[in-house]
């Protein structure tokens, strides 16, 4: 499990084993633990469907495995042999796909000063959980489900004091936040800090929403690597079970929310199942495209040609190169085969100056017309140039070569490279994302390809001469590695940038700082907000969006009035965007929310965008 720590990247836990037991016929009334002994075949089973599900660390069926809990089956006498049976059976189970880790947790008695047992005596306990585990080898621990920080130190104590595994320490809080002790997020994370634990972090008892917020505030005071594994929300009566009621897609959504606050292991506790650990994965994923560490590699210079001049490769390339101010309004392709649908929207933004059209490529995983066609159809039919969104999402590198060729040869010049949303974001959640290589891959794909040169080092004859884009993420919440991100995207060829739609510029600012934005051009998305519901859909539910409290509040307040004052503050909100940044950028990026071209032309109309002969 150490090299899962030191990567700097996101991993996914298994979820819950007693959900999936007892949905199997076991009764509550056995001894869980001992399974691994007496039914191997059926937790061998459920350790098999989480690694099949994207599981890169299962945990023990071990959690009661301690001589207290044990002693209530007559079993105390046996606390080492079932922790290493139950070791051996996932290392077997998991093949060398998965890490092991031996799963701990609490004694189910008080210990001091709020029991009888002391301190030494519950280290005691423990120690046998983890000669037991050790045994087997183990990858390390996870320590979960406390709710009193002073026995989760003593369990610390007893892995420390066998090995130097890496311990992932998690304590379980109520509806307030709290544990049931009253011990607050920031405590934990220092206490558990201060004990030596690898990874801090919270599991169990509430749902997604109310851990979020722990998170966050433990996320303020350690620098240490945070997990999570919430249950799959409260339980719900439903006859005499007790059923977990919230959706894979609701736990990968709220995933997705605990990454960006820096937990770097989410999994499932109680209720969770393999579906949700494969909808966890396909999150995980999609922010981290497995080629996500580049390194730029020098192209072979023998039959390599210089690129053709940035301002020689098309009209939007040209405007760049002489540091004019450029304007783009983004449309979507639409759902049908009708090239009306974009036909109609492209020729007003012509007849308005724009100088181009940004074709968005299957945004939210929705299926639409693609994005290189739909490109052809209005440069074709409407003589305005545009700049095709790419993503890495949908083809190996093979298949995004030939489609970028032949884009080439039918005269398409600009491109945005992305990496795509997760299909889980989408209508068809079970269909699987390629990511053969992400943007920053692409970039470097596509900038040989302006060289003459495929991937391989071979020679395509004449160079193609696209103006190669990339996105900038300046409000990732891991601003070092979007910053590193985006320096690799310039060294790998990108010629310009796109910002994801700023409502702080400051935090624009603060990226550009950092990243020298006078590598490339960088041109500031702006978003005209329709409404209440779209400023709230923005804030929590588009990837690498963020609306800040303060403009959503504004978005509320101006609700009140009616549907035509919020539309009346959302536009008025994009030009103050479009001021704040003006001086910081090379253009601006309009999207038509909901294809309401008439609204994003106002803004730039309004906003003195104006494009130039």
């Amino acid at each position: 499990m150490r090299k899962l720590l030191e990567d700097g990247r996101v991993h996914v836990f298994d979820g819950a084993m007693g959900t999936l037991l007892y949905s199997r016929g076991v009764f509550v009334n056995v001894c869980y633990d001992e399974l691994s002994l007496s039914r191997p075949e059926l937790v061998r089973q459920i350790h098999e469907e989480y690694v099949a599900a994207g599981a890169e660390v299962v945990e023990t069926n071990t959690f009661g495995a301690n001589p207290v809990k044990l002693s209530s089956f007559g079993l105390e006498e046996r606390t080492e042999e079932i922790n290493r049976a139950a070791a051996l059976l996932a290392r077997e189970a998991v093949r060398g796909k998965a890490m092991v880790a031996g799963a701990i947790g609490p004694l189910g008695i008080r210990i001091e000063p709020w029991g009888p047992t002391g301190l030494d005596e519950a280290e005691a306990l423990f120690g046998r959980q983890v000669a037991g585990l050790l045994e087997a080898e183990v990858d390390g621990f996870v320590l979960e489900t406390f709710s009193d920080v002073n026995e989760l130190v003593c369990a610390l104590r007893a892995v420390r004091a066998a090995c130097d595994l890496p311990m992932v320490a998690q304590a379980t809080v109520g509806q307030d936040g709290k544990t049931s002790y009253g011990s607050e997020p920031r405590q934990i994370v220092r206490t558990l800090s201060d004990a030596g634990a690898d990874v801090v972090g919270l599991n169990c008892s509430v749902g997604p929403a109310v851990m979020l917020d722990a998170l966050e505030e433990m996320a303020e005071t350690s620098a240490l690597p945070l997990s999570a594994q919430p249950n799959a929300g409260l339980p719900r009566t439903v006859g005499d079970r007790k059923i977990y009621l919230a959706s894979p897609e609701y736990m990968a959504q709220y995933a997705r929310r605990m990454i960006d606050v820096g937990v770097k292991f989410v999994g499932g506790c109680c209720g969770t199942t393999p579906e949700h650990v494969k909808r966890l994965r396909d999150t995980v994923t999609s922010l981290q495209p497995r080629h996500a560490t580049v390194t730029v590699v020098e192209l072979p210079d023998t039959p390599s040609v210089e690129p053709v001049p940035l301002g020689r490769r098309s009209a939007w390339g040209r405007k760049l190169s002489r540091g004019e101010t450029v304007a783009s309004v983004e449309i979507l392709p639409p759902h049908g085969w009708d090239r009306n649908r974009i036909v109609g929207p492209a020729r007003e933004l012509k007849v308005a100056g724009v100088d181009a059209v940004n074709i968005v490529d299957s945004p939210r995983a929705q299926s639409r017309m693609g994005a290189v066609s739909a490109a052809l159809i209005v440069e074709r039919e409407v003589g305005i140039e545009t700049v095709v969104h790419y993503t890495c999402r949908d083809r190996n590198m093979l298949g995004m070569i030939s489609d970028l060729l032949g884009a080439a040869a039918a005269g398409l010049r600009n491109v945005l490279l992305v990496s795509g949303d997760p299909p889980a974001a989408g209508p068809y959640p079970d269909t699987t994302a390629v990511f053969d290589i992400d943007s920053i891959g692409l970039t470097n794909v596509v900038h040989g390809l302006n060289r003459g040169l495929d991937p391989g080092g071979g020679s395509i004859g004449a160079p193609t001469e696209f103006v190669i884009g990339v996105a900038a993420n300046h409000e990732a919440v891991d601003q070092a590695r979007e910053v590193r991100r985006f320096r690799y995207k310039v060294e790998a060829g990108a010629d310009f940038a796109v910002t994801q739609p700023v409502f702080d510029p400051a935090s624009l600012e603060r990226f550009l700082e950092h990243v020298d934005g006078r590598d490339i051009p960088v041109v500031a998305g702006v978003w005209p907000l329709l409404d209440l519901r779209n400023a709230e859909f923005l804030a929590n539910e588009v990837p690498g969006v963020a609306v800040p409290p303060g403009i959503v509040a504004r978005m509320r307040k101006a609700q009140e009035s009616g549907t035509e004052a919020a539309l009346e503050e959302g536009v008025a909100i994009a030009l103050e965007m479009i001021e704040a940044v003006r001086p910081m950028v090379h253009g601006f990026h309009i999207s038509a929310p909901w294809g309401r071209v008439d609204v994003a032309l106002r803004v730039l109309r309004e906003g003195g965008v104006r494009a130039t002969a």
